[in-house]
């Protein structure tokens, strides 16, 4: 199931659920207007950081989907800095999300879950897969730049 409920699926996902549940739920919020504005800031960025990511991979030419075979290590632009750029991004957005909605405790509850999914599923995958084709020099990579920061 988790191969057809794709990163940007689940993001998608934890949007629509995010507010609902703090409906549901009559959850308080702590986050006020016009400082819930802030959150606004955090989801430009992180989506930015997720597109200069899939922008880098298409340059490339290189496969971007989660549960197909890597063919290209990509070690430039934000790579550099991160091997999880897209999931970086996504986990950024969805907090200024967070706080754009008002800062709900449960609405945080859903970035750690996103967080946590990506860290132990996709990411975990993804890596498994990125050392079976690479081999030794994916290891080096992996020494040299965080997971995600």
């Amino acid at each position: 199931m988790m191969k057809k409920l794709l990163p940007p699926i689940l993001l998608f996902l934890f949007v629509i659920l995010m507010p609902l549940v703090c409906w549901l739920t009559a959850a308080p919020h702590f986050i006020n207007y016009p400082f819930n504005l802030l959150g606004l800031v955090a989801v430009v960025l992180g989506f930015a950081l997720a597109k200069s990511g899939s922008t880098i991979f298409a340059q490339e030419e290189t496969n971007i989907m989660t549960f197909n075979k890597p063919d290209k290590l990509v070690e430039i632009g934000v790579f550099q800095y991160t091997r999880n750029p897209m999931y970086l991004g996504f986990v950024i957005a969805l907090l200024g999300y967070a706080v754009l909605i008002g800062g709900a405790p449960v609405s945080f509850l859903f970035v750690i879950a996103f967080l946590l999914i990506a860290d132990r599923w996709y990411i975990r995958f993804e890596e498994k897969m990125m050392e079976q084709t690479f081999g030794n020099a994916y290891l080096r990579y992996r020494g040299r730049v965080r997971r995600w920061l």
